[in-house]
């Protein structure tokens, strides 16, 4: 029953974003901000509302520029709040009562940002259960600013567009892809270069400080230690 009242909401604010096609831009980025933020966002339904609104894009209801600026806009602020959060509390407040409840993934947030350090920020933005929880850490472990707000912005670009991608692909429907003119498969191709592009940056930071940490544990075990 818990489940009933978030989902009369998320339903009431798909009607409102299909109604006000002017607002839906600045409502999606709103919700998509509050669910980056740290504990605020396990409650915010963004990835639903996102799917919805791929759909709507396809059908010709809400603006695609719109839409994917303000949501790659929440989510940047969403995830830079929560470093900046994380910078100015340090590393003591991950004692706090607040966290208790959620011992268990922070545990496994900082592991993931230790072992995978500005990768993570890219690669958490994909996973539920840690991408609230990775900015706040990446500001604990404190991460360097430009460092993380290249990630985050990057990021946020491509998982926008992965996520509103389902919806929209699903709206159009098979035929209506092969009559696609030779324009529209040229924007489809151009971001799946640049996705492809991102993911390989991610994997040669994943490699390359995997390879440091086995070079570091090396010198460490030849001296002994």
């Amino acid at each position: 029953m818990r489940g009933l009242p978030m989902d009369a909401a998320l339903q009431s604010l798909a009607d409102f974003i299909a109604r006000h096609s002017a607002w839906a831009g600045v409502v999606l980025g709103f919700v998509t901000l509050l669910e980056s933020l740290v504990l605020i966002g396990a409650f915010i339904p963004a990835t639903a509302l996102m799917v919805m609104a791929g759909g709507l894009i396809a059908a010709g209801v809400l603006d695609p520029v719109q839409v994917v600026f303000w949501c790659v806009a929440g989510a940047v602020v969403g995830d830079a709040v929560s470093f900046e959060l994380g910078r100015r509390l340090g590393p003591r407040a991950l004692r706090h009562p607040a966290f208790r409840p959620h011992r268990r993934k922070v545990a496994r947030t900082r592991l993931f940002n230790r072992r995978y350090g500005s990768a993570s920020i890219f690669i958490g933005r994909f996973f539920g259960p840690l991408r609230a929880f990775v900015p706040l850490m990446a500001g604990l472990l404190q991460m360097r600013r430009r460092t993380f707000q290249i990630a985050n912005a990057l990021s946020a670009a491509v998982w926008v567009l992965a996520i509103l991608a389902p919806g929209y692909f699903a709206a159009k429907g098979l035929a209506e892809l092969e009559a696609l003119g030779e324009a529209h498969w040229a924007t489809i191709a151009a971001i799946t270069v640049a996705g492809l592009a991102l993911v390989a940056w991610v994997a040669r930071e994943i490699l390359r400080r995997r390879a440091r940490a086995a070079g570091v544990l090396a010198v460490q075990r030849s001296r002994g230690v």
